[in-house]
């Protein structure tokens, strides 16, 4: 197939929820009705018997939560499909921010008992500002739920996104039989197979089947037919254009913990989410076909595999084809690199790969140049900008207890804030120099002990300080500090790049600097 051909079957997403809505659970549910494993995982197995695919780090089977994102790809009935799961937890919200900027599309899961959460809404926001597609999975109908055609105001209310039910349920909780298909007309009633572990088995009957009415009780059957009756008379009709504009988004209903509805969201999903879109270099949009490669590298991970002591960066290709030993420019040095140690990665699984196309994620291991953000090209002028910045929010010191750990516990610290697990700081002014650590949130911190002493042998205490905010000093402005109105407790400090920066504790001590210096710009990034 050609290079054009290759890159339209792609299909790169991301799945975003609030915590706890059920995001780890229908991805696996997800590769298991692609055909990419054989038995689900379940985060709640008892015994471990069963360890979820994307949940691959200790840490995370531990606390039953996802701490880092993961690729996860696999073919499916022509598709090529590239799944990036996420974590859900808002305090490693940066990594999450940073792989929406590699995927096409996004599937939203949403609780139905619970609604649209915070966390929800805020990655949401994320997706509107690049314009992604959001298809919707309201999961969990399986236990008592909203009102479905409340589940659905509520996401046009709170998300300000038209939302189109492909399916209705059959039910929820106890009653949950399935779902209604509005394309086909078709009602689909499923057998709960135990654990969830197995495709659940289905049989389907036309919406006018005696076998749909007597299958239901006659509250469940009343509501279902007064459900069908309002979204065919009030609901818009569907919109392939709008979907692909982000100004409508294909609502699915299911049970990811009991297989319900997950094929006919695969399915769905597949064929209406968009495949690689054109990204800009500049004012220049790249389209997928361009004659030559490029891609961008939007997360690194150290040792994923324990019996090596590897470092890998993920990239996604932007255009063209990638092939294995190919020279490419390395932008933002100038410098050429051979990209020979590349890989197709499934969870920390990795196979060698030897082509690629665009929509892809590859990863490349064995060169320490590659930091996240950076553009790989066979054309030096082709530079991607993608990836946001975002300021942490809490900080703390990280001391190190035992002396004679001190290289180890150095190029474990180094190789963290280089994947993007942490920001780091130094006040020149401290007695001791101790790395000052700043993270979107608290669970960071225990995530850089955990890795810290699993991975390099180096244990650590961390010692909270009281600064919530940090504002970066523009570099250009030349001041004397000395001269500064600087109040209590505010710190000047430097980042790991020794640009200037300001540590507040508060909104109060942040307008009262600004106040009283009104020569100094401050930034929120770098």
């Amino acid at each position: 197939m050609s290079i054009s051909q290759e890159s339209s079957r792609r299909r790169t997403f991301a799945i975003v929820s609030h915590p706890d809505a059920g995001k780890t659970t229908i991805t696996e549910k997800l590769l298991l009705y692609g055909g990419a494993v054989h038995e689900a995982g379940s985060v709640t197995a008892r015994k471990k018997e069963r360890a979820t695919v994307s949940d691959w780090m200790e840490l995370e089977r531990k606390r039953g939560i996802s701490v880092s994102s993961t690729v996860l790809n696999f073919d499916y009935n022509g598709y090529r499909v590239n799944l990036l799961d996420t974590p859900g937890h808002k305090d490693f919200s940066e990594d999450t921010y940073r792989v929406l900027t590699a995927v096409d599309s996004v599937i939203m899961v949403i609780d139905a008992g619970k609604g649209i959460e915070n966390q929800t809404r805020k990655l949401f926001e994320v997706c509107r500002k690049r314009n992604t597609p959001v298809f919707t999975f309201v999961n969990k109908l399986d236990r008592p739920a909203l009102d479905t055609l409340a589940i659905l105001d509520e996401i046009e209310q709170v998300l300000k996104i038209n939302a189109y039910p492909m399916n209705l349920p059959l039910g929820s909780g106890v009653d949950f039989r399935g779902v209604l298909d509005r394309r086909t007309g078709q009602a689909y009633f499923y057998e709960r197979t135990p654990g969830g572990v197995y495709r659940a088995p289905v049989a389907t009957h036309g919406i006018s089947d005696p076998v749909v009415k007597n299958g239901l009780s006659d509250s469940v059957y009343n509501t279902l037919c007064e459900e069908i009756e309002m979204v065919e008379h009030a609901g818009a009709a569907f919109s392939h254009e709008d979907v692909l504009a982000g100004k409508t988004t294909p609502v699915f209903f299911g049970s990811a913990a009991n297989n319900f509805g997950v094929q006919l969201l695969l399915d769905g999903f597949l064929e209406f989410s968009p495949p690689p879109l054109p990204r800009y270099s500049g004012e220049t949009a790249v389209k997928p076909d361009h004659e030559k490669f490029s891609g961008f590298v939007f997360k690194i991970q150290a040792n994923m595999d324990p019996r090596h002591r590897d470092r890998m960066a993920f990239v996604r290709i932007v255009s063209g084809e990638f092939t294995r030993n190919m020279p490419v420019i390395h932008v933002r040095t100038g410098k050429s690199l051979r990209l020979s140690n590349s890989s197709n990665v499934f969870g920390r699984e990795r196979t060698s790969v030897d082509e690629a196309y665009a929509g892809d994620v590859i990863g490349v291991v064995g060169t320490d140049l590659l930091c996240i953000g950076d553009t790989l090209s066979e054309d030096a002028g082709l530079a991607y900008n993608e990836i946001p910045r975002f300021p942490p929010e809490c900080f703390a010191y990280l001391h190190n207890p035992y002396p004679s750990n001190y290289k180890r516990f150095r190029e474990g610290l180094m190789q963290l804030v280089q994947e993007g697990l942490i920001h780091l700081f130094e006040i020149p002014s401290g007695h001791q120099k101790l790395p000052l650590l700043g993270a979107v949130g608290p669970l960071q911190f225990d995530l850089v002990q955990y890795r810290l002493e699993t991975e390099y042998g180096a244990a650590s205490r961390i010692e909270q300080t009281p600064w919530t905010m940090v504002r970066w000093i523009k570099s250009s402005v030349l001041i004397d500090e000395n001269k500064l109105h600087i109040p209590m407790g505010v710190k000047l400090a430097l980042d790991k790049d020794e640009r200037r920066v300001l540590l507040f504790p508060s909104d109060w001590h942040l307008q009262f600097f600004t106040e009283h210096n009104k020569d100094i710009v401050l930034n929120v990034s770098s």
